[in-house]
């Protein structure tokens, strides 16, 4: 199965505000032509709901075919506030490289805005199970075709977008800009993917270790998150979709010239050469 095989619609059109569609518009914008801003193109959203909207509203400005979603946990004091434990941002076709044979591809981000990389399980949705809510990991795994070691580029042109907090997070594409799809895990059913350790390293120095055992229920927990989710959204995954589960070792700031390497215990490991994002 091709990485890009996954598909996903855009959700039900849904009423937003002229100031919040312009919110959106100038985030896409900024992206495309590879520039940071200065402060957040409008009003913060309060809450996940408006937050939504404004994404929602930036993936049909932007067009492209999103192949795939991230997954981010929201920390513990905010949970109650928000009434979710994670959030969720597209991931596009064409911001996606394959690096299963060892190599270390470019990806871009915003220099003068928020740049981070995240080692995190990457998981693939078979096709025709857009309506499945599963109840528990047996379950889960059934709608799981393949399962790869992943590095999620996390970057926005908001240098602010993290401190900002959840809401703002999620309406920028949820600090999505890339992902790297490192090897398959082949027996990754007869594993427990949360008792793996993972070390993630940022030119050459060692900035996180952890086992996905801090990811709430883990990243198949993801896939049931993501699942009801989008449903609730109205977005169609029938194509299938890849899932990044969400970052185990920690959001690590990285700079344009250095190299992100995350090794999965035994499984591998992934690399990438970050670079400054330049205009589409």
């Amino acid at each position: 199965m091709m990485p890009t095989s996954a598909h996903p619609s855009q959700g039900r059109p849904a009423h937003i505000s002229a100031e919040a569609s312009a919110t959106a518009e100038a985030f896409v914008t900024a992206r495309r032509v590879g520039l940071g801003l200065d402060a957040y193109p409008g009003e913060r959203p309060g809450d996940l709901a408006g937050a939504y909207l404004i994404q929602e509203r930036a993936i049909a400005f932007d067009g492209r075919t999103v192949m795939g979603w991230k997954v981010g946990r929201i920390a513990p004091p905010l949970v109650e506030q928000l009434g979710a434990n994670r959030l969720t941002g597209p991931i596009f076709e064409g911001t996606q490289r394959l690096a299963d044979d060892g190599s270390a591809p470019e990806m871009p981000v915003f220099a003068d805005g928020f740049a981070a990389a995240e080692a995190e399980f990457l998981l693939h949705i078979v096709p025709g199970k857009a309506d499945a809510r599963p109840a528990d990991d047996a379950a889960t795994r059934l709608l799981i075709d393949e399962v790869r070691l992943g590095i999620e580029i996390a970057s926005s042109p908001w240098r602010g977008i993290n401190a900002d907090g959840p809401a703002v997070t999620a309406s920028d594409f949820g600090n999505n800009h890339g992902l790297v799809l490192g090897p398959r895990v082949e027996n990754w059913r007869e594993l427990d993917l949360q008792a793996v350790e993972i070390r993630t390293e940022v030119a050459g120095e060692t900035v996180g270790c952890a086992t996905a055992q801090t990811m709430l229920d883990g990243p198949l927990g993801a896939v049931r998150f993501l699942l009801g989710h989008l449903a609730d959204r109205g977005i169609d995954v029938t194509a299938g979709t890849w899932v990044s589960s969400g970052a185990v070792t920690g959001v690590h700031v990285v700079e344009p010239g250095q190299e992100v390497r995350a090794v999965f215990g035994d499984l591998g490991e992934v690399r990438c050469r970050i670079v400054a994002a330049r205009p589409d």
